[in-house]
């Protein structure tokens, strides 16, 4: 009872958050250009500060090597849900049209926006290695086989491999992950003031975060939405098959526990936000990847209260 109820009180303070951006946002605060502005500050300013001076403040060099070979249970993991979610989208019925979006939507999850500060608020700041050794895996599969099959269902041919997609997994965030992971394995320091400043701006990262979910919410709505098979298909794969596919793995790799209780929370996260928007730019039905993100996110109130409960 204790775990739930810890693991409601970190679920609670995210909502509050994000109900925050949602009530804003009804007012009128926010246009299109604040709500680009927003997304930039969360992922090119405050979380690669954030990163760095994490992992330069919390992790040593004999830390970051024993946890490196933690990075296959991800990968692992969620190349399993993508394959199994074509078969579940054509026992659905899925269309053709969204067939790659509802791919997506099931095999990859919101790390940063939702994934993060939900991780800090059960695991504290020492689960924050684990959750970018997940990230590393969930960009990299998502900017080539989730790119590739968002485009593919707006009628789009896209390589798997090229000079973009190598543009996209080595992101902001994941940059000042490298960064860090660099300094703290040749035992090199910043100046403590850089890294003090690194540590402020990297603060903001979770509450702008939510206020961003918040406004996205708040924008999406609640009237597309059609409770149909379709929709519990994709909800299935997202909250049961992926997270089971992973907790079924970690035994064959005897991983610390509070790795494996990282990851499993991870793998139950919502539908990653950047979704919708690569749809759109493909020209995709970004309505379909907007309504599945929106319901996945409402759904993990219930989904990561019982993974906690399962992780102990």
């Amino acid at each position: 009872m204790a775990v739930i109820l810890h693991s409601l009180n970190g679920i609670l303070v995210i909502v509050l958050i994000i109900a925050c951006g949602a009530f804003l946002e009804r007012r009128g605060w926010f246009g299109e250009e604040s709500i680009t502005l927003l997304s930039k500050m969360v992922t090119q300013l405050c979380l690669p500060t954030y990163m760095l001076a994490n992992m330069l403040n919390n992790f040593s060099h004999n830390q970051l090597v024993s946890m490196a070979r933690g990075i296959a249970v991800p990968f692992l993991s969620m190349l399993a849900g993508y394959f199994i979610s074509k078969v579940l989208a054509r026992a659905a019925g899925i269309p053709p049209e969204r067939r790659g979006i509802f791919v997506t939507c099931v095999a990859f999850s919101n790390v940063i926006f939702i994934g993060l500060p939900l991780g800090i608020a059960l695991f504290g700041e020492v689960g924050v290695p684990y959750v970018m050794l997940y990230y590393m895996a969930n960009t990299t599969l998502f900017w080539t086989l989730g790119v590739h099959e968002l485009a593919s269902s707006a009628g789009t041919k896209v390589p798997l491999f090229s000079l973009k997609t190598l543009r996209q997994v080595l992101s902001p965030p994941l940059m000042g992950f490298f960064l860090g992971i660099t300094l703290v394995l040749l035992d090199l320091k910043l100046p403590r003031p850089a890294v003090q400043a690194c540590a402020y701006i990297g603060s903001c990262t979770s509450p702008l975060a939510m206020l961003f979910i918040g406004i996205a919410m708040s924008k999406a709505g609640l009237k597309e939405i059609r409770f149909d098979r379709q929709l519990a298909a994709a909800m299935l794969g997202r909250f049961f098959v992926c997270p089971l596919l992973l907790l079924a793995m970690l035994p064959y790799f005897g991983l610390e526990r509070l790795m494996e209780q990282v990851f499993l929370i991870l793998a139950a996260m919502p539908v990653m936000t950047n979704t919708s928007i690569v749809t759109k730019s493909y020209g995709g039905d970004y309505q379909y990847a907007a309504m599945l993100t929106v319901v996945s996110t409402l759904l993990a109130a219930v989904a990561i209260p019982f993974y906690m409960w399962l992780c102990h």
